[in-house]
């Protein structure tokens, strides 16, 4: 598998894989063309050295996986950084084949090289299994997270 910074061309495949189940078909809008919006949010995630969006690709070149790093610098923890990791997601057909798990991989040790002293992510509780994949790669549920949506 090659892991790569994504590119502009690459956002509609992306944008395919993030709209590809229960919960993404509610909140995004997967069409060609895609909306700029979308567009717009690549050009700022790729303008940001704190951002890193992921491509995943097979030996063909197929993107099969995307994720995105965020490196957040703070105060505590004598200036540290955390790494989120979100919007991961694999290509439907080539999920249960361990890809997921090699991404995470690939993403732990991205944020160890960064010097993050934690990796963190957040997963919707309408996720079970999603849920036990990442206490399996041994995430552990150690605070509540909160969230205020604006309309």
């Amino acid at each position: 598998m090659i892991f790569r910074k994504a590119t502009r061309n690459d956002v509609s495949k992306i944008v395919e894989m993030i709209a590809d189940d229960e919960l993404g078909k509610k909140r995004e809008k997967f069409q060609i063309p895609l909306p700029p919006e979308y567009l717009e949010a690549f050009e700022n995630i790729n303008a940001d050295k704190n951002q890193e969006l992921i491509v995943i690709e097979n030996e063909n070149f197929e993107i099969i996986g995307t994720l995105q790093l965020s490196f957040i610098q703070y105060l505590t923890y004598c200036g540290g950084i955390r790494a989120q990791i979100e919007a991961v997601r694999v290509k439907k057909g080539k999920r249960g084949l361990g890809i997921g798990k090699k991404m995470f991989e690939w993403a732990i040790n991205r944020a160890k090289e960064r010097n993050a002293h934690l990796l963190q992510l957040t997963t919707d509780k309408e996720r079970p299994k999603a849920i036990k994949f990442y206490e399996d790669l041994g995430f552990k549920a150690t605070h509540e997270g909160m969230k205020m949506h604006f309309e």
